[in-house]
C-alpha cells in the first residue's frame, strides 16, 4: 500500500499536536474499569474521530462524498457525531479546542494494557496528550504522540468487538499508513508499544515500505523521502472507495481539496488522497489495487 514521493506530500497538512487535548476523544463520565483487551484484538485499528473545527460542515461533506450517515449523540456532556457506512459506526466528529483553524482524523489502534501503553509511551520518548478515559461501556482511550510527534489514540477495549471482515468494505477505513522521518526508529518504537512485526513488501526510489503484522497485516511504514522537510510524522487514514477519480473530483466541489489525484504514477490510478474543508486529510483507495 505504498504512497510514491508525490503523495507524500499532502502529509504536511495533517497537523494534530497538542490541541488534540482538547477534543481529540469521546468520553463519558462513568467509570470503566481497566481490564486486558483480548490478545486478538491487540494491534488492530479500532475507530477514527474527526478532530474539526466545523462539524456541521464537515457531517456535509463526509456524507456527500461517502454517502456517511450520521448520528447525533453527546459524550462527556459535549455534541459527538457518530458516523456509519452502511449502519456500521465507523468514526465520530468532534469539535476542535477553541482557536484551533484545522482539523485532522485521528486513529485508534487497540492495546493489551492501556496504563501499561501509556506509562511505555513515556519511557519510549513519546508524549501524552490525553491521559487514559472511560468511553461508555467500550473501554477507556488515551492520546500521545510518538519520538516523532505523530499522534495516536490508544484504546484499552472491554468488549467483544465484531468480527473484522475477510476483505475492506467499501464506503469504510480499513488501512493506515504512517509515514515517518525515521523509519527505524518507528519500528523500533511500535514493535516495542503494539507489538508489531514487520516485513518489507517492496522498494522503490530507495525507499521501503514496511508492512506492520500483529494477528493480521495492520497497516504500513515509510520513511519520508529526503528534501521534504516540512512533512511532519502522521498516519493517515485509507477509505476503501470504487470511484477515486470521480470522488476527488466530488471532493473539489463540495468545498476540498484534492491533494493527490488519481494518476498512471500513483498505483496506476487507484489511490487519491482528498482533505475536507478544514484540511483533515483522508487517502481514497480502490481495491483491489
Amino acid at each position: 500500500m505504498q504512497l510514491d514521493r508525490q503523495s507524500c506530500r499532502c502529509a504536511v497538512l495533517l497537523v494534530l499536536l497538542a490541541a488534540m487535548a482538547g477534543g481529540g476523544c469521546s468520553t463519558h463520565a462513568a467509570s470503566t474499569a481497566a481490564v486486558p483487551t483480548a490478545a486478538s484484538e491487540v494491534g488492530r485499528f479500532v475507530w477514527q474521530d474527526l478532530v474539526t473545527p466545523d462539524p456541521p460542515g464537515c457531517r456535509r461533506f463526509y456524507a456527500g462524498l461517502l454517502g456517511w450517515e450520521f448520528r447525533e449523540t453527546t459524550r462527556n456532556g459535549r455534541p459527538y457525531l457518530v458516523a456509519r457506512a452502511g449502519g456500521t459506526p465507523i468514526g465520530g466528529i468532534v469539535q476542535r479546542a477553541e482557536g484551533a483553524d484545522r482539523g485532522a482524523w485521528l486513529s485508534y489502534v487497540a492495546v493489551s494494557d492501556l496504563d501499561r501503553a501509556v506509562e511505555q509511551t513515556r519511557a519510549l520518548g513519546g508524549k501524552v496528550i490525553l491521559d487514559p478515559v472511560p468511553v461508555d461501556t467500550y473501554g477507556r482511550v488515551a492520546v500521545v504522540t510518538d519520538p516523532q510527534g505523530a499522534p495516536l489514540g490508544l484504546a484499552g477495549v472491554a468488549v467483544t468487538l465484531p468480527a473484522e471482515p475477510a476483505q475492506p468494505v467499501t464506503g469504510r477505513f480499513f488501512w493506515r499508513e504512517y509515514l515517518s522521518r525515521d523509519a527505524s526508529s518507528a519500528l523500533s518504537f511500535y514493535e516495542s508499544l503494539i507489538g508489531y512485526d514487520s516485513t518489507v513488501s517492496e522498494t522503490k526510489g530507495g525507499i521501503a515500505y514496511h508492512v506492520l503484522r500483529r494477528q493480521r497485516s495492520r497497516g504500513g511504514l515509510f520513511q519520508i523521502p529526503a528534501g521534504h522537510d516540512r512533512i511532519v510524522p502522521n498516519w493517515l487514514p485509507y477509505v476503501r472507495v470504487d470511484d477515486p477519480a470521480g470522488l476527488a473530483a466530488r471532493a473539489e466541489s463540495l468545498g476540498g481539496e484534492v491533494l493527490v489525484a488519481p494518476g498512471p504514477a500513483v498505483r496506476n490510478g487507484t489511490l487519491a488522497v482528498v482533505a475536507d474543508p478544514t484540511g483533515a486529510a483522508v487517502a481514497l483507495q480502490k481495491w483491489p489495487l
